[in-house]
């Protein structure tokens, strides 16, 4: 089941979060253009499916039934999402993308690749691992941090690639045992930084900087040991 599992999820994340472009998020948000927009979501979900399943025709009705419900559950999220319920619908959002595709796997179920499907798993299996440490920790991490609002805004992202770098320091670490490397990690972190919050004054920068911190390494840390658990698996 795993082997066909792993595609359809990281078609998933591929579609969306690595090539879903915020312009499109916001025009979907804002009710601008929403069916156009969400319109080419789809279809990006539908390429990268073909292309993560090997172009194997014989799924048809799998991707029909999530790319459809993919659509369904997006224009219900952008209906009925407001301020205030901006961080529950997004993981409502995800959990329920997640259970079609379980069920959709779970019809097909047993599944083998054409050549040595125990490499591909393992490959694709990396690939997601990858995707969920940099674009995927970045999402989850800027909607739970949405409620602190900062004064200003870096226009280059900066911290955002910090941040990627960061878990994949960490996946790198923890993938080889090397967990005194975290360690050390945490530890530079918290003296660059201390710097800027020693002289800052701003409690609300300071809740900002360490919640983000923690949250960034303990997705990485998870998703570093579930990579980990998974792959034995394999």
């Amino acid at each position: 089941m795993l082997t066909l599992l792993i595609p359809f999820l990281l078609a998933h994340i591929i579609g969306d979060f690595l090539l879903q472009p915020d312009k499109w998020v916001q025009a979907r948000l804002t009710h601008k253009q929403h069916t156009k927009y969400l319109s080419y979501h789809i279809g990006v979900h539908g390429v990268v499916l073909l292309i993560a399943l090997q172009f194997q025709f014989r799924y048809w009705l799998g991707i029909l039934t999530v790319l459809v419900t993919h659509y369904i559950i997006d224009r219900c999220k952008a209906i009925y999402q407001n301020k205030k319920n901006t961080i529950s619908l997004f993981f409502l959002d995800q959990l329920a993308h997640l259970l079609v595709i379980v069920l959709v796997v779970y019809q097909y179920e047993p599944y083998y690749f054409k050549a040595e499907p125990l490499l591909v798993s393992k490959m694709l299996l990396l690939l997601m691992a990858f995707i969920m440490q940099t674009q995927v920790a970045a999402v989850v991490i800027k909607i739970l941090l949405s409620k602190w609002k900062m004064k200003e805004q870096n226009p280059n992202q900066a911290g955002k690639f910090i941040g990627m770098l960061e878990r994949l320091f960490i996946f790198l670490f923890i993938t080889m045992n090397y967990w005194e490397g975290v360690g050390f990690l945490l530890g530079a972190k918290s003296i660059f930084r201390f710097g800027d919050l020693n002289n800052a004054n701003d409690r609300n920068l300071t809740e900002y900087v360490l919640v983000g911190t923690l949250l960034s390494f303990g997705l990485a840390i998870s998703i570093s040991l579930t990579y980990q658990f998974i792959n034995q698996l394999l």
